[in-house]
């Protein structure tokens, strides 16, 4: 059992997730990182402006005071301070007030909601994970999952967050800026891909030890794609057929799992950890904390702790033989 468990660890040490690095604020994606983007690019250019008036002005003063001290017709220290002072105000007071103007310009348009029909999605940060939920009136519709936030190119997608615990803040940098989950309280942030691709949402609020471990894949694919996914998620697993993994299924149901989690058509319907009714169709597990291989999810089941310290989910001292079922049966949750 020690030898099975540090060969799983040891997986897990060595292919923790990696290569979902898309993640920059100056590679935009959607209209609300471009606008973002712009201003960024326009702050640096006034501040770089800005710094080098500042330090021409500064050689200009200390030019003019050795000159006032050689020379005492020359006019006093307290009037050519005087001179910068006004200059100085004259000069930032402008450039603050162009800046304050095109930053509210910007945080509008970011903010500002669109008469384009949107699919809404529910957020809410938990510690250390994230809860997806896609709205329908039909009930039976909904779509729940964790860790992982499918979008459609194109299409605005309201994301309306809340909070479980603490406050936590979303922020995908290649399509949208930051936004606060704040307990008992939603607030709304509209995020659009314009390109395919995996962009990495984190949390920018520190929340606790495991904050810098609480990300997230946002997946943006053509709106055929999408619509694909979101029917196979509405689907129920089959029952396994697998002699292993109907083994596997068992154990799930009868121990500490069940408990904590749910998988639809079973016994296990807890909401207190992640849904994972198709947990093998994630890119990742533990939140973005390692990529969603076999050897990893075995790794996370038997030491969580170790992987992440501080989590709610406990360590699971299962055979080797109750481990290969539960891994057997898990990989079939498609």
């Amino acid at each position: 059992m020690k030898h099975s468990r540090a060969a799983v660890l040891l997986a897990c040490c060595t292919s923790a997730c990696s290569g979902f690095d898309r993640q920059s604020a100056v590679d935009p994606a959607g209209p609300q990182a471009e606008s973002i983007e712009h201003l960024f690019v326009f702050m640096v250019v006034i501040a770089v402006v800005v710094y080098i008036a500042v330090i021409g002005a500064t050689i200009a003063i200390i030019r003019r005071r050795k000159a006032t001290d050689e020379d005492p017709r020359s006019p006093s220290r307290e009037a050519s301070a005087a001179r910068a002072i006004k200059l100085a105000i004259g000069v930032v007071v402008p450039v603050l007030f162009v800046l304050l103007v095109y930053d509210f310009s910007v945080g509008r348009s970011v903010n500002a909601m669109t008469n384009t029909p949107m699919l809404t999605v529910e957020l809410t940060g938990h510690r250390w994970w994230w809860e997806v939920q896609y709205e329908d009136p039909i009930p039976q519709n909904r779509v729940r999952t964790a860790n992982e936030m499918h979008i459609p190119v194109g299409r605005p997608v309201n994301v309306k967050l809340a909070s479980h615990d603490v406050i936590h803040s979303f922020w995908v940098p290649n399509l949208a800026g930051k936004k606060d989950l704040i307990p008992g309280h939603v607030n709304e942030v509209i995020i659009q891909a314009d390109k395919p691709g995996v962009y990495r949402a984190q949390c920018a609020e520190f929340c606790g030890a495991q904050h810098a471990n609480m990300s997230m894949m946002v997946v943006a694919e053509s709106p055929e794609r999408f619509s694909k996914w979101i029917a196979s998620q509405r689907q129920v697993p089959a029952p396994p057929v697998d002699t292993l993994a109907a083994r596997g299924q068992t154990v799930f149901e009868g121990g500490q799992c069940a408990m904590c989690h749910a998988v639809a058509s079973t016994r296990a319907a807890a909401s207190i950890g992640p849904d994972l009714t198709h947990v093998a169709s994630r890119l990742t597990i533990a939140a973005g904390t390692l990529k969603n291989t076999t050897a990893n999810l075995g790794g996370w089941i038997v030491d969580p702790q170790g992987i992440k310290p501080g989590v709610d989910m406990p360590s699971n001292a299962l055979s080797p033989t109750d481990l290969r079922a539960l891994l057997a049966y898990l990989r079939t949750l498609q």
